[in-house]
């Protein structure tokens, strides 16, 4: 038992109420740009910092080093110190200051960022955790989702006009985010529904497809979605129709109108 709490130990700086610490990962996570894995380890430390998304730091003896350069590029952060950036150069790719480490970190901060190295999810060409291709970010392992099956009465208005309805429903739950409903095609009124070009990915649910609602003359542009081909997790709600809560003028639950959520949707 104590070699297990040793194990799990957690590397953490704060300053006031701005927290910054790692947490080992035990996935094996790798990277691409092109055909070439930048980084590839089972050593990964998660970063989890005050009002940020996690970020993966890598060991430097588990990157492909000879595959970076530094540039002159630095930014500087009042909690960890100041970063130093490379370049990632795969053939003919190049990737601009995609890559930064914290060579003398500031005292408080997590000493492991003198010896690890971040890379910008965007500026790469692929993630893995083991062997399954992730978007986005990190998995967050403080994150949960339910997918429950239900039997609830559901109704959604745009533009004044009932635009769905059902009473089998898919609810996922998702920490920190209102209840998403999602519902069956057939329950939905396809006349209105116009097929968008806006796609999203999600790291824990997969690549989202559009849809704008036409009432009349008005459209209610992007306001739903559905997931064609959904992660394994959350495979319940494949091709069922979820309209935004915070854009709708009513969803009602149960004959319940529900009050619309303040989020970066809204």
């Amino acid at each position: 038992m104590t070699q297990l709490i040793e194990d799990r130990k957690i590397a953490s700086g704060s300053q006031g109420e701005h927290q910054v610490r790692f947490e080992p990962c035990p996935k094996r996570v790798r990277v691409y740009l092109g055909p070439e894995a930048v980084a590839d380890s089972t050593r990964v430390l998660t970063m989890f910092e005050t009002s940020h998304l996690p970020v993966y730091y890598f060991p430097r003896a588990d990157v492909h080093m000879d595959l970076l350069t530094e540039t002159d590029h630095h930014t500087d952060c009042p909690y960890k110190g100041t970063a130093s950036y490379y370049s990632v150069k795969v053939g003919d790719r190049v990737a601009e200051n995609a890559a930064w480490t914290y060579p003398d970190p500031l005292v408080g901060a997590p000493a492991e960022l003198a010896d690890h190295v971040a890379l910008y999810w965007r500026k790469m060409d692929s993630w893995f955790e083991e062997d399954e291709e992730v978007f986005v970010h990190p998995r967050d392992p403080y994150k949960r989702i339910d997918v429950l099956q239900s039997s609830r009465h559901l109704e959604v208005r745009v533009a004044g006009e009932l635009v769905a309805e059902t009473r089998r429903p898919v609810l996922l739950f998702e920490s920190h985010l209102p209840t998403r409903y999602y519902i069956p095609k057939l329950d939905v009124r396809l006349d209105v529904l116009e097929p968008s070009e806006l796609t999203t990915q999600c790291p824990y649910k997969g690549v989202a497809s559009y849809y704008s609602v036409k009432v009349g003359d008005e459209v209610a542009k992007d306001i739903a979605w559905y997931y064609p081909h959904p992660t394994l997790e959350c495979s319940k709600i494949e091709n069922m129709v979820c309209f935004f809560n915070e854009k709708v003028d009513g969803l009602y639950v149960d004959g319940e109108l529900q009050a619309k959520p303040s989020t970066a949707w809204s």
